[in-house]
């Protein structure tokens, strides 16, 4: 089952399920964080509210997806009223090109056969998959940001004005909620461009926290599935509508150096990340990026991601603040 989030300069939000070549509009739920928490609630089979709240109008989904339609696709998840109530987070080093081009960025000194990075990764392969009832070793884990920071297909990403570059993270995000006891629930899938600075990261592998605080844009489809197995996909940059990048891409725990519950477990181990009503968004991690090959993307260009099973592509255009860095004034009390 897949969703969109769509928006209207009239009739406001809507929630759709994908049923192409149309979306078929949701009577009762106008957002999938209310779609979802009230499955949470009923404890129950969130594909039966769906088909209970479906109603008659359909919209064309091809109009809309290219953009030329008065309604407007959303990110494929959002917190609807409390932005900051959305925490963003990932784990990196989850695949092994991820690694190798980490590797790269920050090349061991002399007499050091691996970076800390070839490390870790390698710990993951070494004991991130768990017998049941285990734990397995911790993955590198980052913060991206709060829901503020989310973008939704056909949307820009912007490298700001203090930062070094704007590069695609082609990855599958998962998208949970806490309910009202502080337990995690797994509503599902979206494919996701983390998108991060990595000029600024293979400056000082310490300056790799910065660099993930950017804007990213995920959906355009919410996908309700349990599997996580294995997932092909490619990954391709457009400029002026011809293809200059592209890549095939896997991921899913076939790929990975983790299983999927041990992500999850070392995620939400934390007691601060199960705060009644929170939600998050929490990349898995990208199997292969334009800049670890050395392609510099320029403004403009379209990045797109797409995964078999995950709907629709989502392309994203990048854009450059003008605005030179400056420094801020701060006020202050006295």
């Amino acid at each position: 089952m897949r969703l969109v989030q769509l928006s209207h300069q009239k009739d406001g939000r809507k929630l759709a399920l994908v049923s192409e070549p149309t979306l078929r509009v949701l009577n009762r739920f106008h957002t999938a964080h209310d779609l979802a928490s009230e499955a949470i609630r009923k404890k129950g089979d969130i594909g039966n509210l769906v088909k209970q709240h479906l109603s008659e109008i359909e919209l064309a989904y091809d109009p809309i997806y290219q953009g030329r339609s008065d309604w407007k696709l959303l990110p494929s998840f959002d917190h609807p009223s409390q932005p900051l109530a959305l925490q963003l987070s990932g784990t990196g080093l989850t695949h092994k090109a991820s690694a190798e081009n980490r590797q790269k960025m920050h090349e061991a000194g002399e007499g050091q056969a691996l970076t800390d990075s070839m490390k870790i990764y390698l710990m993951g392969v070494e004991g991130g998959r768990p017998e049941p009832g285990k734990v397995g070793v911790q993955p590198e884990w980052f913060y991206k940001g709060n829901g503020t920071l989310v973008r939704g297909h056909g949307s820009a990403l912007e490298i700001p004005s203090y930062g070094d570059d704007g590069g695609e993270e082609p990855e599958i995000a998962g998208i949970y909620l806490i309910d009202t006891e502080g337990k995690p629930w797994r509503i599902g899938f979206t494919t996701a461009n983390e998108f991060s600075d990595h000029i600024m990261e293979r400056k000082n592998y310490l300056y790799l926290a910065p660099s993930k605080i950017r804007n990213c844009a995920i959906g355009p489809e919410l996908v309700i599935r349990s599997d996580f197995h294995s997932i092909r996909g490619n990954v391709s940059i457009l400029r002026k509508g011809t293809v200059v990048w592209e890549k095939e891409i896997e991921t899913g725990e076939a790929n990975m150096a983790h299983s999927l519950s041990n992500l999850e477990y070392h995620h939400f181990k934390y007691k601060n990340h199960l705060v009644p009503g929170q939600a998050h968004i929490h990349f898995f991690g990208a199997d292969s990026f334009s800049f670890g090959e050395g392609f510099v993307l320029l403004a403009d260009d379209v990045m797109q991601v797409a995964w078999e099973g995950m709907g629709r592509p989502l392309r994203n255009f990048l854009l450059e603040e003008e605005q030179e860095e400056f420094p801020l004034d701060i006020n202050y009390l006295r």
